[in-house]
């Protein structure tokens, strides 16, 4: 008789335990109750997770920009965004704040296209079918073809644009670095509409929100400490709301999150706001603020703090749940990969949090750090971003589990 070997996986072997289980209970030969054996059950589910490891591979790395830099330090923080493309196939596109904006063949690393831009890009951009829309360190705003590359149009801003654009019923929302919101027509660039406000403190976070919308209302912060909603159709102040009062840094650099009828904001260096999306009447407000972006998973709301902390707390009240201590530095916008926060480290590396917990399950350096929220490609267990260095990496990650249930002899 020949026996074969046969080996199971994690979701095979929770099947096969279920049904060895109810086998137990039902035929009654030395069965235990039904809730000992969940029990039992259970436990072994724990200890196979606790014993399961988290994997990080390096992929491949591409220097970003054409020519090295050899001057000053840039802050490369988009975050890199993934494209299918019939005639190309599978994308990654990344910006440097260098001189322009790349994309990658996203398995082999191969360049496909590449803009150049004077000073190059830092905010991130929005990606719509097959345009590619962001704001350049040149003073320009881009509408670019995604599969090649090519400019549609181009509008002057005549300042940096350091937020990430909103597209919605083919209008471009964004905000300026000097306060100014513009509406654009997406197709043509036709300016819409241009909301302005004044900020007469010098001291400013380098950074911008990119607009929140629903029910026809535009909400975004300034640097001023304010949060505001405007009519995305004409511009006008629907309301407004002085949240960060600090008398050095005032900004509100978030990227509003919209959740049902509330809005969630963060005031750097100040506090974690809970609002009426329709009113801007305020709900609660907890202990840390911060920048960036934030991300709502079941009942608790994640982010970055202004303290070198990343944050869990319960969405509805604002309570801390579990906190992260960074070494030094702040924390980038998260991201989620299959129950694990992910984020970067301004003065660190690339870390991966239980979700539940906040306990580090993974972490991978770059050196000199990571501004750039990372993105995610979960059916391939892939994660990119740009260092702190303009270095593109993508990374192959994911858990190896032990071998459970060994093979038949």
């Amino acid at each position: 008789m020949i026996l074969r070997k046969y080996f199971f996986s994690p979701l095979q072997i929770v099947s096969f335990g279920l049904q060895a289980s109810l086998c137990l209970i039902i035929s009654g030969c030395g069965a235990s109750p039904v809730d000992t054996a969940h029990e039992k059950f259970r436990d072994w589910q724990s200890k196979l997770a606790e014993r399961r490891s988290f994997q990080i591979r390096k992929d491949w790395i591409r220097q970003g920009p054409e020519v090295t830099n050899m001057g000053f330090r840039k802050i490369n923080r988009m975050s890199p965004l993934l494209y299918a493309d019939a005639k190309q196939g599978s994308l990654l596109i990344q910006a440097n704040s260098i001189d322009g904006v790349v994309a990658y063949q996203r398995f082999s690393g191969r360049e496909v296209w590449r803009l150049r831009i004077l000073n190059g890009v830092e905010s991130s951009a929005a990606l719509i079918r097959d345009r590619l829309f962001f704001g350049g360190n040149d003073g320009q705003f881009y509408s670019v073809e995604a599969n090649t590359g090519k400019v549609i149009w181009t509008f002057p801003t005549r300042i940096e644009n350091l937020a990430e654009p909103l597209i919605e019923d083919g209008v471009v929302y964004f905000l300026t670095g000097n306060n100014s919101v513009y509406a654009l027509d997406a197709v043509s660039g036709k300016q819409l509409w241009l909301y302005t406000r004044q900020d007469p403190n010098p001291l400013r976070v380098r950074g911008g929100s990119k607009p929140a919308l629903r029910n026809g209302a535009l909400i975004l912060g300034f640097s001023d400490g304010y949060l505001v909603a405007l009519v995305a159709k004409t511009g006008q102040v629907k309301w407004e709301k002085q949240l960060n009062r600090n008398k050095k840094f005032r900004d509100i650099d978030t990227n509003p999150l919209i959740d049902g009828e509330f809005v969630y904001a963060l005031g750097f260096d100040d506090h974690l706001y809970c609002l009426r999306t329709s009113t801007g009447e305020s709900v609660w407000t907890s202990e840390k603020g911060g920048y960036g972006g934030m991300l709502i998973q079941g009942d608790r709301l994640y982010y970055a703090s202004s303290t070198s902390e990343f944050m869990a707390v319960n969405k509805s009240t604002g309570n801390k749940i579990w906190s992260y201590q960074l070494a030094e530095g702040i924390a980038t916008s998260p991201t989620m990969y299959r129950g694990l926060i992910v984020f970067g480290e301004s003065q660190g590396g690339l870390v991966f949090l239980d979700s539940g917990s906040g306990k580090k399950v993974g972490y991978f350096d770059p050196g000199r750090g990571i501004l750039s929220p990372p993105s995610i490609d979960e059916k391939n267990n892939r994660v990119f971003f740009i260092s702190g260095e303009a270095n593109v990496y993508a990374l192959e990650i994911g858990f190896k589990y032990p071998n459970a249930i060994p093979y038949l002899r």
